[in-house]
């Protein structure tokens, strides 16, 4: 029965490995982890987070976009900004809760 155990939490270990890598080993910044100022935390169907890259591709501003619903390392680190809707934004290290063209424009600015 021991075996049984062991070999079934192995194999959920197997499966959750990024997940547990990503909670091991969190990057010590989001955004040095991904290399650009701005990460955007979103989902597909979002029309807020439609609108937060429509602005940011018209300002030239790059970025870096996660999926919340596709990666759950992703949504894991979505949650550790205390996210709790989408869009989440991380302008140069200052987190921005939904769609906020204003201090988007202001954070990319710095």
């Amino acid at each position: 029965m021991k075996k049984i155990i062991l070999l079934a939490l192995i194999i959920y270990a197997v499966q959750q490995r990024h997940e547990i890598s990503a909670w091991l080993n969190p990057p010590t910044s989001f955004v040095a982890s991904v290399g650009s100022d701005v990460v955007l935390y979103s989902t597909q169907s979002c029309g807020y987070c439609r609108k937060a890259r429509e602005l940011m591709t018209e300002k030239n501003i790059p970025y870096a976009e996660y999926d919340i619903e596709k990666s759950p390392v992703y949504r894991a680190r979505w949650a550790e900004l205390g996210g709790r809707g989408v869009p989440v934004l991380v302008v140069n290290n200052n987190v921005i809760h939904g769609y906020r063209p204003a201090q988007i424009l202001e954070y990319a600015s710095q």
